[in-house]
């Protein structure tokens, strides 16, 4: 008897505890469970990230600059070298002969005009000689005129004087024309010297480009050649070779691509963080100084403009980060090449009211509104159930905006608000319009906000989402 009291008190309690459980999951379906958030103020910081290289600033290929072959080579990949350095060396054989070909014909020329003045001066002299000469001549010549018209000596002998006079007015026209031809003569030697003098500086030209120097103070970063090797210089259609490249590291860039849909964001000015792919742990700071006009395929990296094909995809633009000035123990530590990622900030806004980015949605706010005021469901007379049940669907004009949550009603339920918003960040966005501050609004979960609507009854559930790894 005791036995079966205790059975039918059993019974009961089940049936009681089934009742109960039976109550409450019929008071809890069509609740729908979300995470939330609250509208807050804080600095948002919005960033754009593009990848690519370390690359100096100014870099050039030494080319060859002379025929020959390399007979010294100074330096070698890695090395430091300053403006003027000797780098290389091709044979300068036949150069050398050259020059010293033409100095000794500069030589011989001065010697020649060192006799041609000397010349000059021994027809100045006799110049003069001639014209003592003449005036002595002119002397005795007066005198017999004097004599001859007195009657005093005879004609032969004022004849003679006369002849004697005309014969020095003649050698001194003689030795005046002899001066000019030695000055002529002396000119035209100084030419020649000048000739010379200027083939030597082409000579010496040409001495010099079997030297290589370098152009600034660098870093070797290239060296292809050997020494031994024949280098040839460039023509119009042929390349020269290339003994080495040299960059300025004292100005330091990293050249990134940066996603089309980011670009329009990017102005010059703007800093940026960058970080090397092989110096973990260590940030430089840089500043936008280069933002590219041409698109560039993802996949070739070839200019738009210059693409042949017509397939669409993906496309960057070149930003080049000039990284601020750095210690030189700093600068030995980057190399043309090496990768790098830059973070660049946009855009900046102190004490803006934000929202996490994950609960923005986009829906019809007219349907939403009626929504709203049937508890989530689409009565009958609506023109959009009229429109369901026609098979006539209007094309709704979608807002972008955020679920609230409400109790207005009695019950927790969500209502659509639409919000403009600004500044982007890496987790949150900026709202400029429908919001204030500690607004509870509906944040997820993902699978949650694609089906919402508004005057669902909902529930909060802020549980963290975990991840079952235990099976592989």
């Amino acid at each position: 008897m005791r036995t079966r009291n205790i059975v039918i008190l059993v019974v009961i309690v089940l049936a009681l505890t089934g009742v109960t459980a039976g109550t409450i999951l019929y008071s809890e379906a069509g609740i729908v469970k979300v995470a939330t958030g609250k509208v807050v103020r804080q600095d948002l910081v919005a960033t754009v990230s593009g990848t690519g290289q370390i690359k100096p600033k100014t870099y050039v290929n030494i080319g060859a600059t002379s025929f020959g072959r390399i007979t010294h080579l100074y330096v070698k990949e890695g090395d430091h070298v300053k403006k003027g350095d000797i780098v290389a060396r091709v044979e300068s054989v036949q150069p050398e002969a050259t020059v010293d070909a033409q100095q000794a014909t500069i030589a011989s020329s001065r010697t020649d005009i060192a006799s041609y003045v000397a010349a000059e001066n021994t027809a100045q002299a006799n110049i003069d000689e001639a014209k003592a000469d003449l005036e002595q001549k002119k002397f005795d010549f007066d005198r017999a005129q004097a004599l001859y018209d007195a009657q005093l000596i005879a004609k032969q002998d004022f004849d003679a004087k006369k002849a004697a006079y005309d014969v020095s007015a003649a050698t001194l026209a003689q030795r005046i024309a002899a001066l000019a031809q030695a000055k002529a003569q002396t000119d035209s030697q100084r030419s020649h010297l000048d000739q010379a003098v200027a083939s030597q500086r082409a000579n010496f030209d040409a001495l010099d480009k079997t030297i290589s120097r370098a152009p600034f103070d660098g870093l070797v970063t290239n060296v292809p050649v050997r020494e031994g090797e024949t280098v040839v210089v460039g023509i119009q259609n042929a390349e020269g070779s290339t003994l080495m490249t040299l960059a300025d590291m004292s100005v330091i860039t990293a050249e990134v691509k940066v996603d089309e849909t980011d670009i329009v964001n990017m102005q010059l000015g703007q800093i940026a963080d960058v970080t090397v792919d092989a110096l973990p742990g260590r940030t430089f700071k840089g500043h936008v100084t280069e933002v590219g006009d041409q698109a560039l395929l993802r996949t070739t990296g070839i200019a738009t403009s210059q693409s042949t094909t017509g397939t669409e995809e993906a496309k960057d633009f070149k930003v080049v980060v000039t990284l601020d000035q750095l210690p030189t123990e700093k600068l030995d530590d980057l190399r043309p090449g090496l990768s790098t990622t830059a973070k660049i900030t946009v855009a900046q806004k102190p004490d803006a009211l934000t929202i996490p980015i994950q609960a923005l949605v986009e829906r019809d706010p007219a349907l939403e509104k009626v929504l709203a005021q049937n508890h989530g469901q689409l009565p009958s007379t609506s023109a959009s159930a009229q429109a369901a049940s026609s098979g006539v669907a209007a094309k709704p004009v979608l807002d972008q905006g955020v679920y609230t949550l409400s109790t207005a009603s009695g019950k927790l339920r969500v209502v659509f608000v639409p919000v403009t918003t600004g500044v982007t960040g890496a987790t949150d966005i900026e709202v400029l319009t429908g919001l204030k501050q500690g607004d509870e609004i509906v944040t997820g979960r993902y699978q949650v906000l694609r089906a919402l609507k508004s005057g669902t009854v909902v529930k909060r559930d802020n549980t963290p989402v975990t991840t079952d790894t235990s099976s592989s």
